[in-house]
């Protein structure tokens, strides 16, 4: 039987004397089967100041099905002007445990050729589930950013994204989704990021607070602890638990490299072995020049403008920086800040350290 009370008198000892750098519990690892849902819907958005659908006959059909709901039958061959209507598809987050009459905000977004949604009304629009099931119902005046403007030459101006918009509170929860939290006589900590030191570490402070065991480790991810099956007594042990603070485990050394940015980020555990580095700076100009080819007055040619192209090649001159065993962090970018390197040279560098086996932690590129 758990006693609440002794744990989170325990509780409050361990986080008054725990390290300012710890991270709690709940920042490292959340609680499997507690999450969100995708939701997903297509509607009509109405009310447009003309920037609306162009004739397209799937937005003519789902306009037509809307008004024969409400009685109304277009007549057959007739062709509609939906100018002010825009195809819309919408999509929400269904948070854990959110309950039926709650609101939950939605986004909307254009999947024709309308060219902006401002001032728009979302009509009724189910949302549903990867299940097939409605679990929400959205309707409401669309907030949008962006901003579009054309003239009649064909110029126009965009200013952020007019064909997406918001809606606070946009839709009803009509149905619940039933959360495995309440189920057992365990719940389970999946960390964000899967590391078996760190587990480890968490397992071991549940166990030094709660008891021995009350904590089992299942692999690099997940953490199995005892809870009580009383769901107020759960809720109240469970908030205990995500608080506590532990120290996780540093990450591997790692480096990586955005090839398309040029940034580059060095991980404090990267070191070098004992190596040397030189590296020359290359400048290759090329300049192209136009030059009138005129023949021989009496070689019977024509005059054309011709290519003429010239490349100058530069070396400047070349340092050598030696490493001994162990550089670190520091003692890498202060070398790299007096040789002066732009970063795809910084690049270059890396991998052909990768390459000799000199780099000690993982070189990414992405």
């Amino acid at each position: 039987m758990f006693s609440i009370k002794k744990i989170i008198i325990s509780f409050l000892i361990i986080v008054l004397s725990s390290p300012l750098y710890s991270a709690r519990i709940k920042d490292v690892a959340s609680v499997a089967g507690v999450r969100s849902n995708q939701l997903i819907g297509y509607g009509l958005v109405v009310g447009l100041p003309g920037t609306g659908e162009k004739s397209s006959k799937f937005t003519e059909q789902a306009f037509a099905t809307m008004l024969r709901n409400f009685g109304i039958n277009i007549p057959q061959g007739q062709t509609l002007k939906i100018k002010n209507v825009a195809p819309v598809a919408i999509t929400a987050e269904l948070e854990a445990f959110t309950k039926r009459g709650q609101k939950i905000d939605i986004t909307v977004s254009a999947i024709g050729e309308a060219k902006s949604l401002r001032g728009g009304e979302l009509l009724q629009t189910f949302l549903k589930g990867v299940d097939g099931n409605v679990y929400a119902l959205a309707q409401g005046s669309l907030v949008v950013g962006g901003l579009g403007a054309e003239g009649a030459d064909g110029s126009k101006v965009v200013i952020n994204t007019p064909t997406v918009g918001r809606i606070s509170n946009g839709a009803i929860v009509e149905r619940e989704i039933i959360s495995p939290f309440t189920k057992g006589d365990t719940i389970t900590f999946n960390l964000h990021k899967s590391d078996f030191t760190t587990a480890k570490r968490l397992a071991d402070t549940i166990n030094n607070l709660v008891g021995k065991n009350t904590a089992i480790l299942i692999d690099g991810t997940s953490i199995k602890v005892l809870a009580p099956r009383d769901r107020s007594q759960r809720v109240s042990y469970l908030s205990t638990l995500e608080n506590l603070k532990f120290e996780p485990a540093r990450s591997s050394a790692k480096i990586i490299v955005n090839s398309r940015t040029g940034t580059i980020i060095i991980g404090q555990d990267v070191k070098l072995l004992p190596t040397a580095i030189t590296h020359g700076g290359i400048s290759v100009t090329i300049s192209e020049n136009k030059e009138v080819s005129q023949p021989n007055a009496f070689a019977g040619g024509n005059t054309e403008v011709v290519d003429n192209s010239e490349i100058t090649t530069t070396e400047s001159d070349s340092r050598m920086f030696k490493f001994d065993t162990g550089v670190n962090l520091n003692d890498l970018v202060r070398a790299v800040n007096e040789v002066g390197l732009a970063p795809g040279d910084l690049m270059a560098i890396l991998e052909a350290l990768k390459q000799a086996g000199a780099l000690q932690g993982e070189l990414i590129i992405i």
